[in-house]
């Protein structure tokens, strides 16, 4: 059965399936390296996460019009509602690397998350990700855009790409803007970096929530103050599997992390590039015995929306029968 979700952790970028992927860039003119659905497919099998991130790259330029980003939100909208979502955090990128209009993005995604509320019932909250190739400058950049338009939805700033060779602190001044101005900081960390990164991601980030974090499992001391201060992990556990994060998912730390405090929420991250969905992922999460309900408290608790929207979250979470819910078995594509 399809039971309330809650998602805080999805690249708009990463939800394009192949066959829009296709269309949008036969619309801007953009040469994609395969002109098939299979194709595409066949560039979503990564060797490891640097392979993910040049595919990444690759794919997401596709994307220039306004009408391409309001597409991708009311198109991924629609999908996630199928599989029981009534809330999301979406994170996008800017494209400053290859001139993008950053008003477009904005307006675009923007738009699209009205359309989406509109067309589907489904709340969506927006959080720009500042990537780690950017300057400073150009990460003050995205955080006075995303001000500019958090009357529109915009309600953090993330922190995204390789953990590994460019660690958060230089982005502190970016992140204490953004916090002075009431938007809340949400980078990635403790995904293929340690803990270390993570303890940057809180000292310096003023981190409200860890986008990933399971590497956190590394540090005991670190766990503790993470459940301590309630500060919700993203895990997304078929996205850990597909970009070698993690060798398997029994091997998965998620059962670790909850057995030691940890609150951690569920997510797809880039469903269309890992073959995956919300269904597949709750379904993988309570693979280990932990009950879906869980995952949606804890997503509930990580939400960066209005007390009035989360107030009809937890309406909808404490009057659903979560004990008729049967999860499948789960498999990682």
């Amino acid at each position: 059965m399809t039971y309330p979700k809650i998602e805080l952790h999805v690249h708009l970028e990463g939800t394009v399936r192949p066959e829009t992927l296709l269309e949008i860039a036969r619309r801007n003119g953009y040469s994609l390296p395969t002109d098939s659905v299979e194709g595409v497919r066949a560039l979503y099998e990564y060797r490891d996460f640097a392979h993910f991130i040049e595919v990444f790259m690759l794919t997401s330029t596709a994307l220039e019009r306004e009408e391409d980003f309001r597409q991708i939100v009311v198109d991924y909208a629609a999908e996630a509602a199928e599989h029981g979502a009534v809330y999301l955090e979406a994170i996008f990128s800017l494209g400053l690397w290859r001139g993008l209009d950053s008003d477009v993005v904005f307006s675009g995604v923007c738009n699209g998350a009205d359309e989406a509320r509109e067309r589907y019932g489904i709340e969506i909250r927006l959080t720009p990700d500042i990537a780690r190739v950017y300057s400073l400058d150009e990460a003050v950049q995205v955080v006075r855009y995303a001000i500019k338009y958090q009357d529109r939805g915009v309600v953090g700033v993330g922190l995204g790409g390789p953990e590994a060779e460019h660690p958060p602190e230089p982005y502190a001044p970016a992140f204490d803007l953004a916090r002075s101005e009431g938007l809340a900081s949400v980078p990635h960390a403790g995904e293929h970096a340690g803990p270390s990164s993570i303890r940057g991601a809180l000292d310096a980030l003023g981190a409200r929530r860890i986008r990933h974090g399971i590497r956190a499992i590394e540090d005991a001391a670190l766990v503790q103050e993470l459940a301590d201060r309630r500060i919700v992990l993203d895990v997304c556990p078929i996205s850990n599997v597909r970009t070698r994060a993690v060798p398997s998912l029994e091997e998965h730390p998620l059962p670790h992390l909850v057995a030691a405090g940890a609150v951690c929420s569920i997510s797809t991250d880039d469903p269309a590039m890992f073959g995956t969905d919300l269904s597949k992922e709750y379904a993988a999460a309570s693979s280990f015995g932990l009950e879906p309900r869980s995952f949606y408290e804890a997503g509930l608790e990580g939400a960066l929306c209005d007390s009035a929207t989360c107030d009809r979250l937890r309406e909808i979470g404490e009057s659903f029968d979560w004990g008729a819910v049967r999860v499948a078995g789960a498999e990682v594509p």
